[in-house]
């Protein structure tokens, strides 16, 4: 039997964003899929994006698509076009202050933060290549739940009975932008085989205002390439094997003529799933990235640091057992286990003269191993959900050596091993109260690591240095959360979220003086807000709003007292209208709006707040082929994504497609 996987993630609660949720969904099996989710889920807000949604919207791009999801943001406003992929790290909540993902991304099961950054990858991830997307707010408690103390997003791949057999498309857009992709999945007898791959390039837009631009400014041009190739293989009536490898090339050049950055990976993983009474979740994974980054002065543009070489190694793997312990209970234990190495290799040069003056390496390895175990109890109406995490973590084989242009060593630190128990653990419930209401709570704690960024890599956003610090401590979180989800008619969903969190030591990037910064554990960060959801379908038109506000401060001693943290916005938002009605036309419109918010701990820049509007539509031009046109930032809102004492950096202007692809 096949459908879509977005069903057995829909199933699990309400609110959907892109589809109405079903009130009830038979339980079905659909090969590559994970486990069934535990009844409990919703009591953590769970949202989830369908995958209508992932496949209709302007950018085509992931981690713009999250933004649906309102209180979802990356440290910067800038998507994969432009941004350093090294600040690509998702928060959610306003958990802000740095580049690092205080949120677990997993896909398919499988963490894919970069081992030495924390960064997400999002050019390595298709967007027609997902399912459906679950967004669930707060600390984790289960597999890998350590590091999710902003919330988890778990992206699942399309199964079979999404993937046409051959699909592609190939687009055309502003500032000389191509966009290809394709994919093919054969029908197989009993497994299947998924095949895609995409290269984008463009010459880019200018993130420099007009009025700042110098000889040696550039623009944002990029290149960026992936493959994957997952399978799906039954080993029996309930038990199958499923294995993914994903390669990825990325290039970006940012703000001046030679300032370039790129990233790479290749990742690979391989998941056992049986079904039976003793329900079994088996998986592993390897990660070799790497990243390496050109800084140039602003002043001279000359280059000052070539961050040449980053190679990073994650390994890792999971146990998850689900024994028959009884019809009303699902009791999940297991265990998990992430390692992550990686070293640094960089040349520092005179802005003033270009001349070689260091050379500096830094490095070391975090193994973090836990065990948990959370049962899900459904008594009529109510859900009850508990579970808790012993966690084991390691930090070593730290140093930083630097050694002057005669090759001559100057600096020679190791620093010490450290290692730490943590224990965490979350609880919920849901009571379904009458037909369409519903009412959960939740409380949770969690714990996040410092990466080994954090730890031994400095950083320079010219003319902004951050220096790293070997002694941070791990982030400990806090929190609750109350909510509702109604669905007072067929096709409309309301859900409001009201939450506080506190995450004690939040390690931020705290200003010591002129143009230099450090990474340090702060007393707390403290964030209370509401999140509001909804969703309405008829015929063919739906539509879904997210709005999130989100009071989030500083806890420490000094003039950063009961102020926000660096890029931590109170408002955001996002509504869709689409009408796509079968076998005709889809057409959507997009309006995001996210609120100011400030550059650094102290507050004296700001990024103002900026509203945007995007739309897109597939025409159909023949059997099997369609005409796409989108349109990113319409009205060519000036989204500013960095400021430094008056030195700016600006988000996509307006960008117009077209393309054509093939259609089932």
């Amino acid at each position: 039997m096949r459908a879509a996987p977005a069903l057995l993630l829909i199933a699990a609660g309400p609110p959907a964003l892109g589809r109405t949720p079903p009130q009830e969904a038979p339980e079905v099996i659909v090969i590559g899929t994970p486990l069934k989710a535990p009844p409990g889920t919703p009591a953590y807000g769970s949202v989830v994006i369908a995958r209508d949604r992932l496949t209709s919207d302007a950018s085509g791009r992931v981690e713009t698509i999250l933004l649906d999801v309102a209180g979802f943001q990356q440290f910067r406003r800038s998507d994969g076009r432009s941004a350093n992929p090294s600040a690509q790290g998702v928060t959610l909540r306003a958990l802000g202050g740095n580049a690092t993902s205080r949120a677990l991304v997993l896909l398919d099961g499988v963490p894919i933060a970069d081992p030495f950054f924390g960064h997400i990858p999002f050019n390595a991830i298709v967007p027609g290549q997902l399912g459906a997307v679950r967004v669930t707010r707060g600390g984790g408690a289960g597999a890998f739940g350590a590091g999710a103390v902003a919330g988890t997003i778990e992206l699942q791949s399309a199964g079979r009975g999404d993937l046409p057999r051959l699909n592609a498309a190939a687009d055309y857009g502003s500032f000389d932008s191509v966009r290809v992709e394709g994919g093919a999945a054969p029908r197989l007898s009993g497994g299947s085989v998924a095949l895609s791959g995409r290269w984008d390039t463009s010459g880019g837009f200018f993130t420099t205002p007009p009025e700042q631009r110098v000889a040696a400014t550039a623009r944002a041009a990029f290149t960026n390439w992936s493959a994957s190739a997952r399978a799906v293989a039954p080993l029996g009536p309930e038990t199958e094997l499923q294995a993914r490898v994903t390669l990825y090339r990325d290039d970006r050049t940012l703000r001046f003529t030679g300032a370039d950055s790129f990233a790479q990976g290749q990742d690979a993983s391989v998941r056992l799933i049986h079904r039976g009474r003793w329900q079994v979740d088996i998986l592993a994974y390897v990660q070799a990235r790497n990243f390496g980054n050109k800084v140039v002065s602003a002043t001279s543009f000359r280059q000052t640091l070539d961050q040449r070489n980053t190679p990073a190694t994650g390994i890792g793997g999971k146990v998850e057992l689900r024994p028959p312990v009884g019809g009303t209970h699902l009791l999940r234990i297991g265990g998990d286990l992430r390692y992550a190495a990686g070293t640094l290799a960089e040349d520092a040069f005179s802005g003033a003269t270009g001349l070689l003056t260091a050379r500096r390496g830094a490095g070391g390895r975090i193994i973090n191993a836990g065990l948990f175990v959370e049962d899900d109890w459904t008594l009529g109406p109510v859900v009850l959900t508990g579970g808790v995490r012993l966690d084991r973590w390691a930090i070593g084989g730290g140093f930083f050596r630097e050694a002057n242009a005669a090759g001559a060593t100057t600096v020679d630190r190791a620093f010490g091993d450290r290692e730490g128990t943590e224990m965490t653990g979350r609880g919920g419930l849901v009571w379904r109260v009458a037909a369409g209401a519903a009412l959960r709570g939740a409380g949770y704690t969690g714990y996040r690591l410092p990466t080994l960024n954090e730890l031994y890599r400095p950083f320079v956003v010219f003319p902004v240095t951050t220096q790293a610090n070997a002694a941070l401590a791990p982030e400990r979180l806090h929190g609750g959360e109350i909510g509702v989800d109604l669905a007072p008619w067929r096709g409309v969903s309301l859900s409001i979220t009201a939450f506080h969190n506190v995450l004690a030591g939040a390690i931020g990037n705290v200003t010591l003086g002129i143009n230099l910064r450090q990474r340090q554990n702060l007393t707390a960060i403290v964030a209370r807000g509401v999140e509001v959801t909804g969703n309405a379908q008829r015929g063919a038109w739906s539509l879904t709003a997210s709005y999130a506000y989100s009071d989030s401060r500083v806890r420490q001693d000094g003039a950063v007292n009961g102020l926000r943290p660096a890029q931590s916005p109170q408002h955001s938002a996002s509504t869709t209208l689409r009408w796509a009605p079968r076998d005709g036309p889809a057409l959507s419109a997009t309006l995001r709006h996210v609120g100011a918010q400030f550059e650094d701990d102290s507050q004296t820049d700001t990024l103002p707040a900026a509203t945007t509007v995007d739309a897109a539509a597939q025409l159909p031009a023949g059997r099997h082929i369609a005409l796409s046109l989108r349109a990113e930032n319409i009205g060519d809102a000036r989204v500013v994504t960095r400021n430094a004492g008056g030195s700016i950096d600006l988000g996509t202007p307006r960008t117009l497609w077209i393309g054509v692809r093939l259609t089932p």
